[in-house]
């Protein structure tokens, strides 16, 4: 009973905070979901499923087609561009000066997500750096359009994910077995083969907590879509921030439900898959 006292003590901090912090909010918004919007932008408490049938009408539909496909190309270049990342600091680089390098991965995150946005539209607009430099250097007659559009939002996100990313690769890097990576050489396997039948599926723990930490928010993200996209490249974000911020909470909180239960359904499959690769089924007995 004690030992039982003690556990609860421990646990009851932590769930208190899960609870107001993110049970009830959930709840609050399940239920407004279901509500309607009044003349005068207030809620009145009946049930209906219009915020629903609003939700998934045409015009939201690409909207949330443009979310995922944006995501899943963010996600996938920062698996690119963070592998020779991850393995420069899992096997070049020492362990005393491993920290140093780790911290310089992670310094974009010591500042906020908006300034860093911020900072990308003074590189990105028409006066800004790379215009005037590709300008100076004769390389182009006119500025190119860089800013507000789809490829200044995939810009921001990848910036702003790349970290997210590379951290969790190091770490299933670091505990790979060095003397796999003989042995495939031993046998004849080329660097590119070893990477693809060693290293890659090794390091899957942390390619797919890297995947998720980069897909969900990049799914979800507003700001860097509102400050680099503009009007012209609307996520799935800016539709909920635009509907609270317009005092449609009915519908904001139907969307967000939807987003909710589209990437709790991702986790299931991806979780399944996961668990799958790492527990093969036995195979069948052969008959004698």
């Amino acid at each position: 009973m004690q030992r039982f006292a003690w556990r609860a003590g421990l646990l009851a901090p932590a769930t208190i905070w899960l609870f107001f912090l993110g049970f009830l909010p959930l709840v609050i918004v399940a239920r407004q979901a279901f509500a309607s919007r009044t003349t005068y932008g207030n809620i009145a408490w009946t049930w209906t499923l219009s915020n629903f049938r609003q939700a998934l009408e045409p015009m939201y539909l690409a909207i949330y087609w443009r979310s995922l496909w944006m995501a899943v190309v963010v996600t996938l270049v920062c698996i690119v561009l963070s592998y020779p990342v991850a393995l420069f600091l899992a096997f070049q680089v020492r362990p005393r000066w491993k920290p140093l390098f780790l911290t310089m991965a992670v310094i974009p995150l010591w500042t906020s997500l908006v300034v860093r946005t911020f900072a990308w539209t003074h590189l990105l607009r028409t006066e800004g750096i790379i215009n005037t430099a590709l300008l100076g250097l004769g390389l182009i007659r006119e500025p190119l359009p860089l800013l507000y559009n789809d490829l200044a939002v995939f810009i921001g996100l990848v910036a702003g994910e790349l970290p997210f990313m590379i951290i969790p690769l190091v770490a299933s890097l670091d505990k790979l077995d060095r003397q796999l990576l003989d042995a495939a050489a031993d046998l004849g396997a080329t660097p590119w083969v070893t990477f693809w039948r060693v290293i890659v599926p090794l390091s899957r723990p942390g390619l797919v907590a890297g995947s998720a930490l980069v897909f969900i928010p990049s799914l979800g993200n507003f700001v860097v879509a509102d400050l680099l996209g503009g009007a012209k490249s609307i996520l799935l974000g800016n539709v909920i921030w635009n509907q609270f911020f317009q005092r449609n909470q009915p519908f904001g909180a139907a969307v967000t439900l939807l987003l909710l239960a589209g990437v709790g359904v991702m986790a299931v499959v991806i979780n399944q898959i996961t668990a799958r690769n790492q527990h093969p089924p036995a195979p069948a007995p052969t008959p004698r």
